[in-house]
């Protein structure tokens, strides 16, 4: 698995962790450039994910890449749909009653 990420991004780290963890050989890249052909072993599936904070274009790059060195087919696999919510505490509502309140008022 190619995880896509900075190095010092706890997410991508733990991407990495997680797929090491699973049983698959997993690393973690900051672009297209770190690819190894030693990785690209012929008839192998090759996972790609990116850390929270990558932009899309380097996992597009990603792609582009592993297409050049043979990979014939690509699929995107729907990731699981988030539906957390957070509530803001209220100690910050709070706050920011106060800031509004001495705020001075527009003329």
């Amino acid at each position: 698995m190619l995880v896509v990420g900075s190095s010092n991004s706890s997410n991508s780290n733990r991407l990495r962790e997680v797929g090491e963890q699973c049983g698959v050989t997993s690393y973690l890249i900051e672009n297209e450039s770190q690819i190894k052909e030693e990785w690209l072993a012929k008839g192998i599936k090759i996972g790609v994910t990116a850390g929270a904070s990558a932009p899309e274009v380097l996992v597009e790059e990603v792609i582009d890449r592993l297409k050049r060195s043979g990979v014939n087919k690509v699929s995107t696999m729907n990731g699981v749909e988030e539906s957390a919510v957070f509530k803001i505490p209220k100690k910050l509502i709070d706050a920011k009653e106060i800031l509004v309140e001495s705020q001075p008022a527009a003329s």
